[in-house]
């Protein structure tokens, strides 16, 4: 195939609730939702940077940009035969993982719907994992009563684990409350997004009591090494999340023993074929893998299921249903959560699922059509006609 169009929607899409983590405080869920279209066939994908580089240096306005001169014109008039390619063709573009990610995953789903098979089977996962176990990631709550009340509605909906945003101050007594509320035999998990330091590793030690499965990312994003001696340090094992961004990165922090889990996050380590890469050298390292989430529409669940059918992804992941974050998807219809705490991976061509025509557009505020034929290197210098390459 050759990239002929692509297709840009910057959705905002309300949160019912807010969600609060260590970085601050979302109300509405912006992404880009990137279309490719070549030979009648549309792949779809969708962004997972934001407004501010908190989480990782990538934004919306990087992303836009880095699309229009460097990742599209080393794609345009180029033969692809397989998704697998795209990834070697992006590789002299340094970090810009979300930005190559959004791409390489919207040809995934292209060349699995040119060839009508689902994304799942493309990507070589395991046909006997058509429902895949999923948990909930439960925002800072302002209280622990709010944090158990949570808790307790999300277990009685079905999920099958509990993951808990903490930051100093707000971590070892709610997460107690909740224990004791739920029970020893709850799955929970704290997620620090690199919250911590190693200075405060009696607030970290003060949760072993609370059977935690994981303390995910306490550290700073790029220090594998306090990771490694805060780990021979707790008992609770560590799960790292931004530090993972390829699978060199695991293969370094799997030897250092700076985790003994990988969240994996295929926006942020650069796509599909990036994240099986990370996928196997965790299984060769006998590390378990669960596949992050970064509140995405129903377009970026469905990429996150189909790539949870590999077989090391052996603990329930963060693809809730749609209704625990968003009153309407952007796909219908919505994914919802099974009785047993599964939801099912789309079974038709590609990622399965299809934007909602009329309320994309109801949720878009801009949108911009790129025809994509042949053109040198932009290497970030601004061209007037936006709308070709």
């Amino acid at each position: 195939m050759q990239i002929e169009h692509v297709e840009l929607d910057f959705v905002q899409l309300p949160l019912k609730a807010p969600f609060q983590t260590s970085f601050g405080t979302d109300v509405v869920k912006s992404t880009w939702v990137v279309t490719v279209l070549a030979e009648g066939i549309r792949g779809y994908a969708e962004s997972v940077a934001d407004v501010e580089p908190l989480y990782n240096e990538e934004t919306h306005a990087s992303e836009y940009f880095c699309w229009k001169n460097s990742v599209l014109p080393r794609l345009a008039g180029q033969e692809i035969d397989t998704p697998e390619q795209v990834d070697r063709l992006l590789e002299p573009v340094r970090g810009n993982r979300m930005a190559k990610a959004a791409i390489e995953m919207a040809i995934w789903d292209w060349f699995a719907r040119s060839q009508e098979l689902p994304l799942w089977k493309l990507l070589g996962g395991d046909a006997r994992r058509s429902r895949i176990p999923v948990g909930v990631s439960i925002g800072i709550q302002p209280s622990a009563n709010e944090l158990i009340a949570a808790g307790l509605a999300y277990l009685d909906q079905g999920y099958r684990r509990l993951k808990v945003k903490i930051k100093p101050g707000l971590d070892v007594a709610p997460l107690t409350a909740l224990r004791e509320a739920v029970g020893p035999d709850v799955l929970i998990m704290a997620d620090a997004n690199s919250a911590y330091q190693l200075r405060d590793i009696d607030t970290l030690k003060a949760l072993e009591p609370l059977n935690l499965m994981m303390l995910e990312q306490p550290l700073a994003e790029d220090d594998m090494i306090d990771h490694a001696a805060l780990a021979r340090e707790l008992t609770i094992p560590i799960c790292l999340d931004e530090a993972i961004r390829s699978d060199e990165d695991a293969r370094k922090a799997l030897e250092l023993g700076a985790c003994r889990i990988i969240n994996i996050k295929v926006g942020r380590v650069g796509g599909h074929s990036v994240a099986r890469r990370v996928h196997d050298v965790a299984a060769r390292h006998q590390a378990p893998v669960w596949c992050g989430g970064m509140l995405e529409t129903g377009i970026g669940r469905a990429h996150n299921l189909h790539l949870s059918t590999l077989p090391n992804f052996l603990l329930p992941g963060d693809t809730s249903a749609s209704d625990r974050y968003f009153a309407e998807d952007l796909i219908d219809p919505p994914f919802q959560l099974n009785a047993d705490g599964t939801l099912t991976v789309p079974t038709g061509p590609g990622i399965g699922v299809t934007p909602n025509t009329e309320r994309l557009k109801r949720f878009s505020t801009h949108h911009e059509s790129w025809q994509v034929g042949q053109r040198w290197i932009g290497g970030g210098i601004p061209h007037g006609d936006p709308t070709s390459f």
